[in-house]
C-alpha cells in the first residue's frame, strides 16, 4: 500500500454516494410486528434503546434490542401509528425473535403482540426527492414522517440522513406503486448500501457487540430517555467515551472477497474481521471491517492473511 493512504476519519456525513438515479430494491421483511394495547408506551420504552414514548404519532425511529449486558440483540425501525399503537419492521431478525422477547418481559402490562411478517413485503427506494413528492403523496417525506399510501406505509429512513425511503405493506399490494422505480440488483443495492454506511444487524453488528462499536449511537440510542434494558452498559461507555473495536469503512482492489474471508491482518498481527463485501461500481470494492483499537495503524493497510500484502485500505470510521 502506497505511504499516501490517509488517516481514517469518523464519518458524520454517509460515504460517497454514487448518482442515486430513482430505483426500487424489494426484500421480504425478518420481522413485522403490531404492538398495542394500554401499557405499550410504556413496556417498548423500558425495552428499547430508542425514545419511542416521545415519538409523534405518524414518525418512526430507529432503536436498537440490547440484552442485559448491553450487547446488541436485535435492530428495528419503530412506527408510532397511533396513542398506543406501534409496529416494528426488522430487516434481518425474526418476527418470532422479537415476539419471544416481548412475551418473557410481558407479566401484568396490558400488551398485545401480533406477528405480521408472513404474507408482508418492502421495498427500499432511493432517489431524487421529487420523485417520491410526483407519485402521489402530496409533497416531499420529512425524515422519519410515515404515510399511508397503496395499501401500506411508506416513510424516509431516519438513519443517516434520510438517503432512502421505506414501503411496507401486504404482498403484493406495492408492486403497481413501485413500479414506476427501476429494480436494483442486489450487487449494487449492497454497494449503495456501505457506501451510504447504514449498518446491517446482525450481517455487521451482532449479539457478540456492543451498539457504539458501530456508531449506532448516532441514530438508535436516546440518553435523555429513562431506564431500559442493557441501558447501564450504554451509560458507562458513554462516560468512558471509548470502545476497543470500532467498525471501519474499507476499500481494496479487484472484485470483493468472497464468504470465506473473515480475519484481516496487518503487520502479521490478527486487528479484525471483514463484515460485509461488495464490488464498487467504479472498480474495486468496499466493505465493512470490524477492527481492535489497540495495535491499529490507520495509515497502514489490511490484508487478507498474516504474510499477505496489505493492499486494503481503511477509509474512515462508521
Amino acid at each position: 500500500m502506497s505511504d499516501a493512504a490517509p488517516t481514517a476519519t469518523k464519518s458524520n456525513e454517509p460515504g460517497r454516494m454514487m448518482a442515486l438515479a430513482a430505483g426500487a430494491r424489494r426484500f421480504v421483511p425478518a420481522g413485522w410486528l403490531r404492538v398495542g394495547g394500554e401499557d405499550v408506551v410504556g413496556f417498548l420504552q423500558g425495552q428499547c434503546s430508542q425514545d419511542v414514548a416521545g415519538l409523534p404519532v405518524g414518525r418512526c425511529a430507529y432503536a436498537l434490542w440490547l440484552s442485559q449486558k448491553g450487547r446488541v440483540e436485535a435492530d428495528s425501525l419503530v412506527f408510532r401509528l397511533g396513542p398506543r399503537e406501534y409496529a416494528l419492521l426488522s430487516e434481518g431478525t425474526a418476527g418470532s425473535f422479537l415476539r419471544e422477547r416481548f412475551e418473557r418481559f410481558i407479566i401484568a402490562d396490558d400488551v398485545t403482540v401480533r406477528d405480521d411478517s408472513d404474507g408482508t413485503e418492502a421495498f427500499w427506494l432511493v432517489g431524487p426527492a421529487e420523485a417520491l413528492a410526483e407519485s402521489g403523496l402530496g409533497g416531499p417525506l420529512a425524515i422519519g414522517e410515515v404515510r399511508s399510501v397503496s395499501g401500506g406505509l411508506i416513510a424516509r429512513d431516519p438513519r443517516r440522513d434520510g438517503w432512502r425511503s421505506l414501503w411496507v405493506g401486504p404482498a403484493g399490494a406495492g408492486a403497481e406503486w413501485t413500479a414506476r422505480w427501476p429494480g436494483i440488483d442486489a450487487a449494487r443495492w449492497e454497494a449503495l448500501r456501505l457506501e451510504a454506511g447504514v449498518i446491517r444487524v446482525p450481517e455487521d453488528l451482532g449479539s457478540g457487540e456492543l451498539p457504539n462499536e458501530g456508531g449506532l449511537e448516532r441514530d438508535a440510542i436516546s440518553y435523555t430517555k429513562g431506564c431500559y434494558l442493557g441501558q447501564e452498559t450504554v451509560a458507562r461507555l458513554r462516560s468512558m467515551g471509548q470502545v476497543r473495536r470500532r467498525l471501519h469503512r474499507v476499500r481494496g482492489q479487484g472484485p470483493a472477497p468472497g464468504a470465506a474471508v473473515k480475519d484481516l491482518f496487518q503487520a502479521g498481527r490478527r486487528v479484525g474481521e471483514l463484515r460485509s463485501r461488495a464490488d464498487a461500481p467504479g472498480g474495486g470494492f468496499v466493505g465493512f471491517a470490524l477492527l481492535t483499537l489497540l495495535h491499529l495503524d490507520s495509515q497502514r493497510g489490511l490484508a487478507v492473511d498474516a504474510a499477505g500484502t496489505e493492499s486494503i485500505r481503511i477509509a474512515d470510521v462508521l
